[in-house]
């Protein structure tokens, strides 16, 4: 068993740390506003199911193999693949690419929340929910910079620290914050006279709406939602402690990813339902949901006021762990690459980031105009991420563990903590049945965004 991890990199202090900084990069944006919308989209209940059915196989098999290629190698992304195989080097390479994408356009989503936490803390709740309030806000040219340098500055902040000083402490924080959160917003919600019957249609499987495509929307939401393929988890994987439970740990990581999303359709679906009188296409698909229908149903609610900012203060914990992650990825793979120093990293990753999210937000307003394969220049730089490179990094993953570095070496990682409890079924996914499933995934987001098909 060749360990080639480096006494003096960062970890994690223990089992606790790495799954609560891990939970809170999965735990996002899609989390909280895209899966309830794909849930309502894709008959609720079916979907529900067939998300929770993939979870603890598709994404079980690709989690834990990334975390695993990490702690192996003690390496970020852009190293580890050629520690194992040479001719790999490309992959790191290329999975790299995808933080230092995300990230700025993320940011920008990240500020337009900020702004939205912002105004109900400080009671403006009733304009924020007035008619074309997010659509004059994002078009205009100096306001939303101002509130994603604000986001980036404090995810800065926090990766300065370290991992076991900033990352873990502030996870340890914020993540039991976000689930108590989620689960008394869930609970209000549920509670509101008229909401049963959008609960029934979350939670009940209506086996009459199956389709290949209610499966191929839950496998897209789960790359989404967990850090799949991004380098995330193999930065964390690294950073992991060879005594530390890896089977149980990325369990425990898939429970609070999943418990989170679950909640956000408790606290989202019903409500919308009883403020639409159950039209489904009330849960409008991406911002909208989150920056103009529901401030407009908050906004209608009993103690409105309160339970948004509560809401707003949730996704911003929401976004703000995953942002931690990505800038975190992006450092180590600029430290293990050039060797410098954590601050020196730290500043000039948040200037890049800030110089990139810049075209991305003037992109709705003064540069509207300006589109790339007829999308705005953040809607690009999602496409390109999440739809083409994503796919593509997780697919040569698959074939670099189950045909080249070999599976074994996967299998006597996670052996060294623990027995291998789903090993069977891990070899069955990572060689046959995880590479169709992504190759399904590349070819229908791809047709997909030039409107060839609609998923």
């Amino acid at each position: 068993m060749n360990h080639t991890k480096k006494q003096s990199r960062s970890s994690f202090t223990g089992k606790i740390g790495f799954i609560l900084a891990a939970a809170g990069s999965a735990v996002g944006l899609g989390n909280i506003w895209r899966f309830p919308y794909l849930a309502a989209q894709y008959g609720g209940g079916i979907f529900l199911l067939v998300y929770l059915i993939l979870a603890v196989t598709f994404g079980f098999t690709l989690m834990i193999t990334e975390i695993a290629l990490g702690r192996k190698t003690g390496l970020s992304a852009a190293g580890a693949f050629s520690k194992l195989d040479k001719r790999f080097s490309f992959l790191g390479k290329l999975s790299s690419l995808v933080p230092m994408i995300i990230f700025p356009y993320y940011s920008v989503i990240g500020g337009w929340v900020t702004k939205y936490c912002a105004d109900f803390i400080i009671g403006r709740s009733s304009q924020a929910a007035g008619e074309n309030y997010f659509n004059q806000f994002i078009t205009q040219p100096v306001e939303p910079v101002i509130w994603l340098c604000l986001f980036i500055f404090a995810t800065a902040a926090i990766v300065l620290f370290g991992v076991e000083g900033g990352i873990e402490k502030v996870s340890r924080l914020l993540m039991p914050i976000l689930v108590i959160l989620s689960m008394v917003i869930a609970v209000y919600t549920v509670t509101q006279p008229g909401a049963w019957e959008g609960v029934k249609y979350y939670l009940m499987p209506d086996f009459s709406r199956f389709s290949a495509t209610t499966v191929l929307a839950a496998l897209g939401q789960l790359f989404y939602s967990m850090s799949l393929a991004m380098g995330i988890m193999i930065t964390y994987g690294s950073y992991m402690k060879r005594e530390v439970d890896l089977e149980h740990s990325v369990g425990m990581i898939e429970l609070f990813d999943t418990g989170i999303a679950f909640l956000a359709g408790l606290m989202i679906v019903p409500s919308v339902f009883v403020f639409s009188g159950g039209d489904e296409a009330a849960l409008g698909k991406g911002p909208g949901l989150m920056f103009d229908t529901l401030p407009k149903v908050f906004d209608r609610m009993p103690a409105g006021g309160v339970i948004g900012a509560l809401f707003f203060i949730l996704v911003l914990f929401a976004a703000l762990t995953s942002a931690i992650s990505l800038m975190e990825t992006v450092v180590s793979i600029f430290q293990d690459r050039f060797h410098w120093s954590r601050k020196i990293t730290c500043l000039a990753v948040m200037a890049g980031a800030i110089l990139v999210a810049v075209p991305s937000s003037l992109g709705f307003g003064v540069w509207s105009s300006v589109t790339l394969l007829g999308k705005s220049i953040l809607d690009f730089f999602d496409f390109i991420s999440n739809s083409v490179i994503m796919p593509v990094v997780a697919f040569l993953t698959c074939v670099f563990v189950a045909f080249f570095a070999g599976s074994r070496s996967i299998v006597e990682e996670v052996e060294l903590s623990s027995k291998f409890r789903r090993k069977k079924m891990y070899l069955i996914m990572i060689r046959y049945i995880a590479p169709i499933c992504i190759i399904a995934i590349l070819i229908t987001s791809i047709l997909e965004a030039f409107g060839i098909i609609k998923i």
